[in-house]
């Protein structure tokens, strides 16, 4: 009787390698879907990957709020129009092009910019303050570049670079107030922080209404739904200069991701690995002051964008600053836009501020986070 010699794992047939499916080092299948969330190392191809997601997304929902409104022009005519002002030429302009390219597409424009500003803004300021709820509208930089605005339409409403400039000021000015409040005897305290930016924020809303209340100019008055967060003045003949300024700001950001991860650890093993502290925290400090400033100054007030976005960046992709900078800044565009076109078609002929919409997002989570600080 013949022994059967055991067939060893080196002899038995393999399946072809272009017959078998992409796989990872387990074995498992590998879904583009599983690569495209898996938690890892911000690798070029997963930031590659991540951002052409994110991006084909918010050119998507970019066509649906140019599709949207308070009269819904249908998908086809949309993309007509859009062809012949990115492709080809206009021989006469129609209604439907009167309202997709000149009224909705400058605000769909000031949306996606407005909520990457913002979203980068909130991860700055979170990975310097090592504080996930840290955010532009709750330590009240945005609120101090709401009363910059204020004041530059007050004394110089004919300069058009004096809002953004006075916007500016404020969030700086206040950004570095509220960061000197937390400071005490034994360093900043998260409970502090939010505290300043709390009392501070408060502070300056009051000053705002109380500007707002003095002036006579009764066109004033209609600023306070603008201060709630508005993007139909579509960047009032600004909006080159806004987008301009967010565009070198978000690079200069995303310039600092690695410095910014090893902050992220602690200042002083920063220091031991060669970190020039102050002047990184400076450089983003100035750059989410900037930001902040710019927005606020043509859009109003949208708040929790900041806190929102880079917290659900991190929850998904992880923390690495190389990722969730331009993550960030692809979902807050996506976020704002989407809120932007709910506040538009729910109530429709009426509209709502952004601002309530983003908030009605936000709150619960900025609650939940509170619990876990």
């Amino acid at each position: 009787m013949m022994c059967r010699r055991p067939v060893s794992s080196l002899e038995r047939p393999r399946t072809p390698v272009a017959d078998s499916p992409t796989r990872l080092e387990g074995g498992s299948p590998r879904p583009l879907l599983r690569v495209l969330f898996e938690r890892g190392p911000a690798t070029p191809r997963k930031v590659g990957l991540v951002c052409a997601f994110l991006g084909a997304l918010a050119l998507g929902v970019a066509f649906l709020a140019l599709h949207l409104g308070s009269e819904p022009i249908p998908r086809a005519i949309v993309g007509r129009v859009l062809w012949a002002h990115l492709f080809g030429r206009v021989e006469e302009l129609t209604a439907a092009e009167v309202i997709i390219w000149r009224i909705r597409a400058p605000r769909v424009v000031l949306g996606l910019t407005a909520g990457a500003a913002l979203a980068i803004a909130g991860a700055l300021l979170q990975a310097l303050l090592r504080n996930p709820l840290a955010e532009p509208y709750v330590l009240g930089i945005s609120g101090g570049a709401a009363l910059g605005a204020i004041v530059a339409i007050v004394g110089w409403g004919d300069v058009p670079w004096a809002r953004p400039l006075l916007a500016f000021v404020g969030a700086a000015l206040t950004t570095a107030l509220v960061y000197a409040m937390s400071r005490g005897r034994t360093g900043m305290a998260t409970e502090r922080l939010v505290l300043a930016g709390v009392i501070i924020a408060t502070l300056l809303w009051s000053g705002i209404a109380l500007v707002l209340a003095l002036v006579p100019n009764p066109h004033l008055r209609g600023l306070v739904f603008w201060m709630m967060g508005d993007l139909s003045g579509g960047g009032d003949g600004v909006l080159p200069l806004v987008v301009g300024i967010v565009v070198v700001a978000s690079a200069v950001a995303y310039t600092q991701a690695r410095t910014l991860n090893l902050l992220m650890v602690g200042e002083e093993e920063a220091r031991v690995l060669g970190v020039e502290v102050e002047r990184v925290k400076t450089l983003a400090y100035f750059v989410a002051s900037l930001l902040a400033g710019v927005i606020v100054s043509v859009s109003g007030a949208i708040g929790f964008v900041g806190l929102v976005v880079p917290h659900l960046v991190r929850l998904l992709w992880g923390a690495d600053n190389r990722l969730v900078i331009p993550a960030a800044a692809l979902s807050g565009a996506i976020l704002v836009t989407l809120a932007d076109t709910l506040a538009r078609t729910a109530l429709a002929p009426r509209e709502l501020p952004v601002g309530a919409v983003t908030a009605m997002l936000g709150v619960p989570i900025f609650i939940a986070l509170l619990r876990r600080v």
